[in-house]
């Protein structure tokens, strides 16, 4: 089994792949499914990926993870967008995707609801970062702006509208 650092050293072999291909990181996962071991990048650019850009990011990757052998069990490689409820991990995606609906779960029990219970989850218009907090205007019974730091969220992703 990989350990985080093991799964941050497949991440840093990637990323000049990725930037040679004009396109970034969003996360690698490295997991058991059954029998099978799985190791999956999601992958974006603007506009979003193609099918083109995942095989040919699946074929560059392939080789510099053969010469680097750092996986210990055999695997399968996935390569694939992020989805529309794309996770915000990095400064940059709380700054690119400011005006989109989101939904965000902070790690501690923060700003009361109507009944006055704290809670974790809120979702919400993000209206962007800066000095290291998350703003989000929620859309949610409460209303109104609440501010989380980036460090007190423990994950973020996109809500998509339909």
């Amino acid at each position: 089994m990989l350990n985080p650092t093991d799964i941050d050293k497949i991440g840093e072999l990637a990323e000049p792949v990725l930037r040679a291909m004009g396109l970034e990181l969003v996360e690698v996962e490295f997991k058991r499914e059954g029998r099978d071991w799985f190791l999956r990048f999601f992958i974006d650019k603007e506009g979003g990926v193609t099918l083109d850009d995942c095989a040919a990011f699946s074929r560059e990757i392939d080789a510099v993870l053969e010469v680097e052998a750092l996986l210990p069990e055999a695997y399968r490689l996935e390569v694939s967008s992020p989805g529309l409820d794309r996770p915000l991990k990095k400064e940059d995606d709380f700054r690119r995707f400011a005006g989109q609906q989101i939904k965000l779960k902070s790690r501690e029990r923060i700003d009361p609801d109507e009944r006055g219970h704290l809670r974790k989850t809120f979702v919400g218009e993000l209206l962007g970062l800066e000095n290291g907090v998350v703003r989000l205007r929620q859309t949610d019974k409460k209303g109104g702006e609440i501010e989380i730091p980036l460090e007190g969220i423990e994950h973020a992703h996109l809500e998509p509208e339909f």
